[in-house]
């Protein structure tokens, strides 16, 4: 990435340093070890809009030397692709959000009985829900060597009592020592794969 050595002005460097965000990031050679979650989430972008583009068939599929769009035209290409498949079958996508997002808020309100739903705490339940399904697919049992449970956790964590409750309770004491929140657990997996 080239830039001007000369900058005049407080305003110029805040523009370069916009553009040198967007404008040269636009296509990125696959190297090894590379993931579209972590191109996704270090070009500012979604993993959807990345396959889009790239008429990815499996986004877990990429090669080393392939190239890539993952600038902020992918985003906007992305969108509004969505946005013409959107129209025709308007009604069959939003039913089927309504289904996907109705059981994170069903759970959320389980173990947070007391709290209101602000849109904090939507975005919070968000992360948590979509941790739980990469994680298990959302099952209370799912068994993974040592990891046991809807949020993986290891069986020292949750001390022989596997219970739904235990496991919501843990997972929730978990992330706030270790992250602070379900929103930057969830970025620290999309960055490592792991939370």
């Amino acid at each position: 990435m080239e830039m001007k050595k000369v900058i005049t002005g407080a305003a110029a460097l805040s523009g370069l340093v916009a553009l040198g965000q967007t404008a040269n990031a636009d296509e990125v050679v696959v190297k090894a070890g590379d993931t579209v979650s972590e191109l996704a989430l270090k070009y500012n972008t979604t993993i959807d809009a990345i396959q889009q583009a790239n008429k990815l068939q499996d986004v877990n599929l990429i090669f080393v030397g392939q190239r890539l769009e993952v600038g902020s035209n992918v985003l906007a290409d992305a969108s509004q692709a969505a946005q013409q498949q959107a129209q025709p079958a308007q009604a069959a996508p939003q039913a089927q959000t309504q289904v996907q997002e109705a059981q994170p808020q069903q759970q959320t309100q389980q173990v947070q009985t007391t709290a209101p739903q602000t849109p904090s705490n939507d975005a919070e339940a968000s992360a948590k829900a979509w941790i739980a399904n990469v994680e298990s697919g959302g099952s209370y049992t799912a068994q993974n060597g040592r990891y046991y449970g809807k949020y993986q956790l290891t069986n020292s964590y949750l001390g022989g009592d596997y219970s739904p409750e235990n496991q919501e309770r843990v997972a929730d004491n978990y992330v706030a020592n270790r992250y602070g929140s379900w929103q930057a657990a969830k970025s620290f997996w999309l960055a490592n794969g792991w939370y």
